[in-house]
């Protein structure tokens, strides 16, 4: 007898903002608003709000249905280095410290002054090519990206780590190889590089990470 399966939802985000079909969860997951139809399928839309928060799995005990209809739609991501390149920031609720210090450090390195309204704003602005669904890229020198920016090279998304970088997969990542020479392609959102570079500090999976 032949068991059916269902496909994994399409569900989990990737650094390059790519939302992908893959079964694991990982360590946070995201908001952007309602994005699926009443059968768990993505619209169109890729966001419903400016404010893109990335979340714990759980917390107090609340339980959720994935992809309840007329609800927002759950994303999952392998780690909060993850979360940022696909320009999240952490929830003020679930994550409150995480949000304080992402916030303390935001106005060392972006805007002495900025409530999370504005953060929003100033991220989706850096993220979004405008009138198109694209993630906004940059070109660095390798030399000038914090730790825990995402890069890409040889066409997959690496993350950056003191004299290395390790190359991404949805299971986590691989071993680690020596950085590019190269300017190369940024996906982190250019605000949140500073952020990194002003002392936040991402949770990262995984023991190479």
């Amino acid at each position: 007898m032949n068991v059916q399966t269902k496909p994994p939802r399409q569900n989990r985000m990737a650094p390059t903002g790519e939302i992908m079909s893959h079964p694991a969860r990982g360590q946070l997951m995201g908001n952007r608003g309602c994005l699926h139809d009443d059968n768990g399928r993505l619209r169109q839309a890729r966001w419903k709000t400016k404010a893109w928060i990335s979340c714990q799995l759980e917390f107090r005990g609340r339980r959720r249905r994935i992809m309840s209809p007329r609800s927002y739609t759950e994303l999952f991501f392998l780690d909060e280095a993850t979360a940022l390149a696909a320009g999240h920031r952490p929830c003020c609720e679930c994550r409150r410290e995480a949000a304080m210090a992402f916030r303390h450090a935001w106005q060392k390195g972006v805007a002495e002054v900025a409530r999370m309204s504005e953060i929003d704003a100033t991220l989706h602005t850096a993220r979004i090519v405008p009138h198109t669904r694209r993630q906004r890229r940059i070109s660095a020198d390798i030399r000038d990206l914090p730790a825990g920016a995402f890069i890409l090279h040889d066409g997959q998304p690496h993350l950056v780590r003191t004299g290395c970088v390790l190359p991404w997969s949805p299971d986590g990542y691989g071993m680690p190889t020596a950085r590019p020479r190269i300017p190369v392609t940024v996906l982190t959102p250019a605000p949140i590089l500073k952020t990194l570079a002003a002392g936040y500090r991402p949770e990262m999976a995984g023991a190479f990470a």
